[in-house]
């Protein structure tokens, strides 16, 4: 998103993230790998999520998807080059909930959401094209 934020900026849209982290956890993740031209707000207790929807893959699923990605080859850069976001990533996935899944929302200009996308995996995320495309047609 943050390579294609002036394709929303064009739309007026306005882009808000937000993770299922504490405000300092979302602060070093920033400080490792921003900025990011958008606000990212962190939701601890999860509510957000909770009340969006997403679900929480099964941890032997989520593991078993890592493992068979890393041998095929189909799962690359799992792990950052970079130091310090290695061992953000690293922290990571041993204190944050790395198994809940996302969600993307349009909301119009009276805060009604109009179109979601609830990830049901990792690599179920809604794209940049489709989102755009459902801004152009529901917005």
């Amino acid at each position: 998103m943050r390579e294609r934020v002036e394709e929303f900026d064009k739309r007026n849209i306005q882009l808000v993230v937000i993770a299922p982290s504490k405000g300092s956890f979302v602060s070093q993740f920033l400080g490792e790998f921003g900025p990011f031209p958008f606000t990212i707000y962190g939701d601890p207790s999860r509510e957000g999520y909770k009340q969006a929807g997403t679900v929480t893959m099964p941890k032997w699923k989520l593991l078993g998807k890592a493992l068979f990605g890393f041998v095929t080859g189909k799962v690359k850069n799992f792990m950052p080059d970079e130091q310090g976001q290695k061992k953000f990533v690293q922290k990571s996935m041993k204190t944050q909930d790395v198994y809940i899944q996302g969600a993307t929302f349009l909301f119009n200009e009276k805060g009604k959401a109009v179109w979601k996308h609830i990830d049901q995996s990792p690599e179920d995320h809604a794209s940049i094209d489709t989102l755009l495309d459902k801004i152009d047609t529901k917005l």
